[in-house]
């Protein structure tokens, strides 16, 4: 799709245990429109960060469960037969092998917690 951001997508763990976790600076500070950062992990799943804006495309993770929680702005994850719309807050587990599609009007900032093995932008 040709309005399709150009992902920033960083697997690094950023934070080791114990070391404080400023989301808010990390939001303003971003500059990307489609950022989504490893922030920490917990036993083998990992806390992700994401900052975006519009659409990511559809995918699924054939073995891992995914939970967003939004903490601003509105996150709706297309799923084949409905939309689920997350606004702050709010969130939602999407089961492993379910094909899906996030995307954010508007600048959203939500926080993921998966497997630390998950490939972020999908199975193939």
């Amino acid at each position: 799709m040709s309005n399709q951001p150009d992902y920033k997508i960083h697997l690094d763990v950023k934070y080791d245990h114990l070391e404080l976790i400023d989301v808010p600076e990390m939001v303003a500070n971003c500059t990307e429109q489609w950022f989504n950062q490893t922030l920490t992990q917990v036993n083998d799943s990992v806390v992700r960060i994401g900052i975006v804006e519009g659409e990511f495309h559809w995918h699924k993770h054939d073995n891992d469960d995914e939970f967003f929680f939004v903490l601003q702005g509105r996150l709706f994850i297309d799923l084949e037969d409905h939309t689920i719309e997350l606004g702050p807050n709010q969130g939602t587990t999407i089961t492993k092998g379910v094909m899906h599609r996030p995307r954010a009007p508007q600048k959203t900032v939500m926080l993921m917690v998966e497997t630390d093995s998950i490939a972020p932008t999908g199975d193939k």
